[in-house]
């Protein structure tokens, strides 16, 4: 008879210390998970990445592991936002291809919604992974994402399983690729064309991991909004943080942003990651342009100039990764334009529950 455990793991102080064993073992197992459904492993955590993550100060991150027989072969991340979206916990699940049908991914996500209720999390969200190679159009019922862009074919494994839980579809994000380094000749046409659109508007600014202080104030009021900024729910201590959390490991961020000659402010940035523990794998992050500047190839230019930094301060990264919601249509030109192929879609999927148990 087949012996099925699901168990919250204890995460150890490091990842070759007391306990680390089962750490490892669970990450191992998300690795294979993404190996199978990308062909590669560029979007697995290292065990180093994730105890980073397990101890965020502003997420609380709680995994459960299933045990088949003894041995680890799913596991679920539970992410509990800490200082705002609290009624929020995200869940991922992993299990072993070669372990599926014993129903491991239903017991985990149900154990995963028992603890986040006990929490007092009213909503939860889950994420389905879908490579392009698998969203082959069979002819069979496709879920159109409630966003109004976007779907799922229900025949999907991953979209029937959130489905039969009781997820409703929220949105669709496309998932693309790009490779490193960025054409020169393709780099300059681009380039020439957004100088082209706006003259001599706006300058550009770059820096690596911190930001400089006379921008400290643009940056909070771009990436979280006047409000934010004007509430001081984020200000510069907080921002100096979170820096030196991605430091610690090992991370590295590059920031290309675009000043406004006539308002001395910055209206436009994008960022990139590159990872603590590999640095042939990088991932395109947030680019944000003030709606009053729109139109101007402001987010073409900054992205071209922080892939051209990139290949000078990084050789080494062979690919850069973006996601976009499916109905972001300037942003996936822009990555069009830039060399990024579709390499499948993330699928955000989400349900809620009553306030009491």
């Amino acid at each position: 008879m087949t012996d099925i455990r699901i168990e919250q793991l204890v995460v150890p102080a490091t990842v070759d210390g007391d306990g680390a064993e089962d750490f490892r073992a669970a990450v191992e197992v998300s690795r294979q998970v993404r190996s199978n459904t990308w062909g590669n492993d560029d979007l697995a955590y290292t065990a180093e990445e994730l105890l980073a993550v397990c101890h965020d100060p502003y997420e609380w991150y709680v995994m459960l592991v299933a045990r088949l027989d003894g041995t680890i072969v799913g596991r679920a991340g539970i992410a509990l936002p800490l200082d705002d979206n609290t009624e929020l916990a995200h869940v991922t699940l992993d299990v072993l291809p070669a372990a599926q049908g014993h129903g491991l991914g239903r017991k985990l996500l149900e154990a995963a919604e028992t603890f986040v209720r006990g929490e007092n999390r009213r909503i939860v969200v889950v994420e389905t992974n879908h490579s392009a190679a698998a969203l082959a159009d069979d002819g069979g019922e496709r879920l159109p994402a409630a966003s109004g862009v976007g779907e799922l074919p229900l025949g999907s494994r991953e979209a029937r399983f959130a489905h039969n839980a009781g997820y409703s579809l929220e949105q669709v994000e496309q998932f693309s690729a790009c490779p490193l380094p960025l054409d020169a000749a393709v780099a300059r046409e681009l380039s020439d064309r957004a100088r082209t659109a706006h003259g001599d508007a706006y300058s550009v600014h770059q820096w690596t991991d911190r930001c400089p202080e006379s921008w400290v104030a643009d940056i909070i009021r771009l990436e979280h909004g006047q409000e934010a900024a004007a509430s001081q729910l984020w200000d510069m201590a907080r921002l100096r943080e979170s820096e030196e959390l991605s430091l610690k490991t090992g991370r590295h961020s590059l920031v290309t942003a675009a000043e406004c000659v006539a308002t001395g402010e910055l209206v436009a940035f994008t960022s990139i990651s590159v990872l603590g523990e590999r640095d042939d794998v990088v991932y395109q992050d947030d680019t944000i342009v003030d709606p009053d500047h729109r139109g101007r190839e402001l987010g073409l230019q900054i992205k071209v100039a922080n892939l051209e930094r990139l290949a000078v301060e990084f050789p080494h990264s062979r690919t850069v990764y973006t996601w976009n919601a499916a109905d972001n249509n300037y942003m996936i030109s822009v990555n069009d334009q830039l060399g990024f192929t579709a390499a499948g879609v993330t699928g955000q999927w989400q349900k809620e529950f009553d306030s009491a148990l």
